[in-house]
């Protein structure tokens, strides 16, 4: 029997390399939606690809342009998550949860009643509304797996191991695009400099967080909300080879270090065959790799944006969507050529020292709209601030 499959994201670089995995043994899998934002092109020669009967593109004005070129009387376009129930008969087998940024806490949530299991590979829902999701996750007995390489490390390497034996878990960071470029560069550097990461293919975004590492910084908050560590327990090891994503240490002094090549195809290949392993084809053991690891402390001279993590509630909070929507806002201007890329470091430690925004660190997300509408005051608020 063919499993089935959902994609939320499926014209991104996590959807698309799931895509991949899945057309390598395609008689196997049952694709029932694609979703997109704007790419309604590439999602509709996916559906062509996969036999796929519903598509969802979230974005009305695409969606209208959607339905004009679709010329596929066979695939159903929707524009909304309100009508998932006529698509669905019975529970998915597996959901990709990976559209970027805020709005995949909406898709999230949604899918998660319909779904048997659901990995999800965007930082943002987990780390704005994980008390929500872990609410939807057990009323709804709904397997989850974390995709994101650091914590499908630690997620898999828990396995049979309590919590409670962890003294410390390191996550690694490449250091980003400009490790190795002085601070006083940064102002003459191109974009197309900037988006070079030395070693993952990733999407503009998560390119530029990992640059400054503010992407460091969600992934340190997703780890405590995921795993029920605190704080104190976490820390950030820079490792520009990006061949181990994962160390932790037991309070029985064994260290356990988790490593795989630098594609983000092995996490979501263990997350679509967790039960029924396959033989993933990855290259033979580098001994090169683990002779010289290269492991160094993250500097916080270099990387201003660690000294978040000093600021941040134990427990969760409405602050962390402040957080996630003004660095996502800032982002965003700097993509589209509105401010230089040292004015995201700069306005948002800023920002996020305003006095009406302490507040928040003491109040915890009940509903999705309390998250969506103030992510929505931030990104105004943002405007207002000279830049």
């Amino acid at each position: 029997m063919k499993k089935s499959v959902v994609i939320l994201g499926s014209t991104g670089s996590i959807g698309k390399s799931l895509l991949d995995i899945i057309t390598r043994d395609k008689q196997n899998f049952k694709i029932l939606l694609l979703t997109a934002n704007k790419n309604y092109k590439l999602l509709l020669k996916q559906a062509k690809l996969y036999n796929v009967k519903n598509i969802l593109i979230s974005n009305k004005y695409f969606f209208e342009k959607a339905k004009s070129f679709n010329k596929n009387k066979n695939i159903n376009i929707l524009n909304n998550f309100k009508n998932l129930k006529k698509i669905f008969n019975k529970k998915i087998d597996y959901t990709m949860s990976a559209i970027v940024g805020i709005e995949g806490l909406l898709p999230t949530l949604k899918i998660i009643k319909f779904t048997k299991k659901i990995a999800i590979a965007n930082k943002e829902p987990i780390i704005c509304a994980w008390n929500l999701i872990k609410n939807e996750l057990e009323k709804n007995k709904t397997e989850f797996i974390p995709v994101d390489s650091e914590h499908f490390s630690v997620w898999y390497a828990l396995k049979g191991n309590n919590i409670r034996n962890i003294e410390r878990v390191y996550l690694t960071a490449s250091g980003g695009s400009l490790l190795n470029v002085p601070f006083k560069q940064y102002k003459k550097l191109s974009m197309k400099r900037i988006l070079n990461h030395p070693n993952w293919n990733m999407g503009k975004k998560i390119t530029i967080d990992s640059s400054n590492m503010i992407n460091k910084v969600f992934e340190i908050i997703e780890a405590k909300k995921l795993f029920n560590i605190s704080y104190k327990k976490l820390s950030i090891i820079i490792h520009p080879k990006s061949y181990i994503h994962a160390i932790i240490k037991f309070n029985d002094g064994m260290i356990n270090i988790i490593a795989h090549d630098t594609t983000m195809e092995i996490p979501i290949f263990n997350s679509l065959y967790e039960k029924n392993k396959k033989n993933y084809k990855t290259t033979q053991l580098n001994i090169k790799n683990l002779n010289n690891l290269d492991l160094k402390e993250a500097s916080i001279n270099k990387f201003p944006l660690l000294n978040i993590l000093k600021s941040l509630p134990e427990q969760n909070s409405l602050f962390e969507t402040i957080l996630v929507s003004a660095n996502d806002e800032l982002v965003k201007l700097f993509l589209n050529k509105k401010i230089p890329y040292t004015s995201i470091t700069k306005v948002l430690i800023k920002f996020l020292s305003l006095t009406e925004f302490k507040k928040y660190k003491k109040i915890q997300p009940k509903k999705i709209q309390e998250i969506i509408k103030l992510s929505e005051y931030v990104r105004f608020k943002i405007g207002s601030i000279s830049i």
